[in-house]
C-alpha cells in the first residue's frame, strides 16, 4: 500500500505540474476583473466629467450669457424710447425738465450697448454685433438731424424725425429678435445637454450592472461553483466515500486544493487499511486471548473440583491418623502427621479459594437490587468467631442498595472485614468500620481497620493474586483474599483500591455504579 501511496503522489505532482501550470491563478482573475472594473470606473468618470461640463456650458451660455442679453436689450429698447419721449416733450412745451430724459436714456442706451457688446463677445454672437451697430448708426442719425436741432431751438421736420425714430425702433426691434433667438438656441442646448447626461448616467448605470452581473456569473462559474463542488466532494469523503476520488476545478488554487484533499484521502485511506488490518489481528488475539481465559478457567474449575475428592481423602485419613495414633508414635513422627494435616488443610482452602476466584464473572443471571447493608451484617454474622477471637468490633454505616450478585457482594464484604479483623496489632482490639457515601460514579463504600497498615508502596501488590505481605506462620491465609475482592468489583463495574493518605490501620474503598453497566455475556 506504501508503494501504490508513493506512485499516486508522482501521478499527482506531475498531474499538477502539467494541467495546474494551464489554469489561471485566482490573482490572475481578480487582477483582470479589477482592470475591467478600473477602465470602467475611468471611463465613466470621464463620460461624466464631459457630460457635466457640456450641461454647465450651456447652463452658463443661457443664464449668463443670452438670458442678460435678452434683458440689456430690452432695456436698450427702453433708453431709446426715453429720449424720444424727452425730445417730444421739449418740443411740444420746451421746457428744459424734458432734457432729465433724454440725457438718462443716452447714457443708459450706452450702457446697454457697451453691455450686449461685451454679452456677444463672450457667447459668439457675430451677427448680434451688426445688429448693434445697426441701432447706433440709427440712433444716431436720428439725434443729429431731429433730437440735436430740437433741443437748439430748430424746428426740423417732424415727419422725417418720426421716419428716423422708425428706423430706430427697428432696428433695436431687430436686435432684440435675434438675441431671442440665440437665447432659444441656447435654451435648446441647454435641454440637449440635459439629456446627454441623463442618456450618459442611463448608459453608465446599465454598463455597471452589466458588469456586475458578468462579475457575479463569472465569480460563481469561476469560484463558488468549483469551491461548493469541491466542498460536496469532501463531504462524501467525510461521509464515508474515502474511495471516490476529488477533483478540483476553476482557478488554480482551488484545483491545487482538490489535488491536495484527493492526496490526504489516499494517505487516510492508507492509514484506515493499516488500522483495519491491525483491528484484525488484535480482534484475532482477542478471540484467542477470550478463547485462552476460557480454556484457563474450565482448566482451574476442573482441575479445582477434581482435586477436592483426593485431597478429602488425603486430609481425612492424616486426621484419622493422627486421632487414633497420636501419642503412640515418637515425638518426630506426630509432627510429620501434624505437617500433613495442616498442609492438606491449607490445600483445601487453596483450592475453594481458586473456585471461588475462577467462578466470579462467569454469568450475571444473579443479579438483582441487593441491599449491602443486610449483606454486611450477613457477612460481620459469618465472621463473628473471628471478632470474639479477637475482641474486635465491627460497626456498619447506613449502606445504600445496589444491582449486582448478592452472594458474590457479601464473599466481599467478608473478605475486606476478615483482613480488617485479622491484621490487627498486637494489644489492640481490632475496629472495623463500614460507610457510603455518594460519588460522580455511584457509591463509594470505604471499609476502614485500625490494624497494621499497608504501606502506599504495596497498595497495587496486595491485589495481585497470590501476592502476600507477611509469612503464613504470623497471618494465616492464601493470598488470594483481596484479588478475589478486586475482581468481584470489576465485575459489578466499579474501581477497587487503598485509600494512602495516612492515618493508623488501612482503609479499602470501592464503588459500585448506580446503574450497573452492561452485564457481560455468560461465558
Amino acid at each position: 500500500m506504501t508503494v501504490e501511496l508513493t506512485r499516486a503522489r508522482r501521478v499527482l505532482t506531475a498531474r499538477r505540474s502539467d494541467e495546474g501550470a494551464r489554469r489561471w491563478p485566482l490573482s490572475r482573475i481578480f487582477t483582470l476583473v479589477a482592470a475591467v472594473a478600473a477602465v470602467l470606473a475611468i471611463t465613466t468618470i470621464v463620460l461624466g466629467g464631459l457630460a457635466l461640463a457640456r450641461l454647465t456650458a450651456a447652463r452658463a451660455a443661457l443664464l449668463d450669457v443670452a438670458g442678460p442679453a435678452v434683458i440689456a436689450a430690452q432695456q436698450l429698447s427702453r433708453a431709446v424710447v426715453d429720449q424720444e419721449t424727452g425730445v417730444r416733450g421739449f418740443g411740444l412745451t420746451g421746457r428744459p425738465e424734458f432734457m432729465d430724459p433724454y440725457t438718462s436714456g443716452v447714457a443708459d442706451e450706452r450702457t446697454q450697448v457697451a453691455a450686449l457688446r461685451a454679452y456677444a463677445a463672450t457667447g459668439g454672437f457675430d451677427h448680434v454685433g451688426r445688429d448693434i451697430d445697426a441701432v447706433e448708426q440709427a440712433a444716431t442719425r436720428w439725434r443729429d438731424a431731429y433730437a440735436n436741432p430740437t433741443f437748439a431751438g430748430v424746428r426740423p421736420d417732424a415727419v422725417e424725425g418720426r421716419t428716423l425714430f422708425d428706423g430706430v425702433r427697428a432696428a433695436t426691434g431687430t436686435l432684440t429678435a435675434d438675441i431671442d433667438v440665440q437665447r432659444l438656441a441656447d435654451r435648446d442646448r441647454l435641454n440637449a445637454a440635459a439629456a446627454y447626461v441623463t442618456v450618459t448616467g442611463i448608459a453608465i448605470a446599465v454598463v455597471m450592472i452589466a458588469f456586475l452581473a458578468a462579475a457575479a456569473v463569472g465569480l460563481r462559474r469561476a469560484v463558488l461553483r468549483p469551491v461548493s463542488d469541491l466542498a460536496a466532494q469532501v463531504r462524501d469523503v467525510v461521509s464515508g466515500g474515502v474511495q471516490r476520488p476529488v477533483h478540483g476545478a476553476g482557478p488554480r488554487e482551488i484545483f491545487e486544493l482538490g489535488e491536495d484533499v484527493d492526496a490526504m484521502r489516499l494517505h487516510i485511506l492508507h492509514d484506515l487499511d493499516e488500522a483495519q488490518e491491525v483491528n484484525r489481528r488484535l480482534d484475532r488475539q482477542t478471540r484467542d486471548l477470550e478463547r485462552s481465559n476460557r480454556d484457563l478457567e474450565q482448566f482451574a474449575y476442573v482441575a479445582s473440583h477434581d482435586l477436592q475428592e483426593p485431597l478429602r481423602k488425603v486430609s481425612s485419613f492424616c486426621q484419622l491418623l493422627q486421632r487414633r495414633y497420636g501419642g503412640q508414635l515418637d515425638e518426630r513422627a506426630d509432627q510429620y502427621i501434624e505437617f500433613a494435616v495442616d498442609g492438606a488443610s491449607r490445600m483445601q482452602r487453596l483450592i475453594n479459594d481458586l473456585l471461588a476466584f475462577s467462578r466470579v464473572g462467569r454469568t450475571t443471571e444473579a443479579f438483582t437490587p441487593v441491599d449491602l447493608g443486610e449483606v454486611a451484617a450477613a457477612a460481620a454474622a459469618q465472621l463473628d468467631q473471628v471478632r470474639v477471637d479477637t475482641g474486635g468490633t465491627v460497626t456498619v454505616g447506613v449502606l445504600p442498595t445496589v444491582t449486582g450478585d448478592a452472594t458474590l457482594l457479601r464473599q466481599l464484604l467478608v473478605n475486606l472485614l476478615g483482613n480488617g479483623l485479622k491484621f490487627h496489632r498486637d494489644g489492640v482490639a481490632p475496629e472495623v468500620t463500614v460507610s457510603a457515601r455518594t460519588v460522580d460514579e455511584g457509591w463509594e463504600i470505604a471499609v476502614a481497620d485500625n490494624g497494621i497498615g499497608i504501606e502506599p508502596e504495596y497498595a497495587d501488590k496486595v491485589f495481585v493474586i497470590f501476592q502476600r505481605l507477611h509469612g503464613r506462620d504470623l497471618y494465616p491465609g492464601t493470598g488470594i483474599g483481596l484479588s478475589l475482592a478486586k475482581k468481584i468489583v470489576e465485575f459489578h463495574g466499579g474501581a477497587i483500591g487503598l485509600d494512602t493518605t495516612g492515618g493508623p490501620g488501612t482503609v479499602v474503598r470501592f464503588t459500585l455504579p448506580t446503574t450497573p453497566l452492561p452485564a457481560p455475556e455468560e461465558k
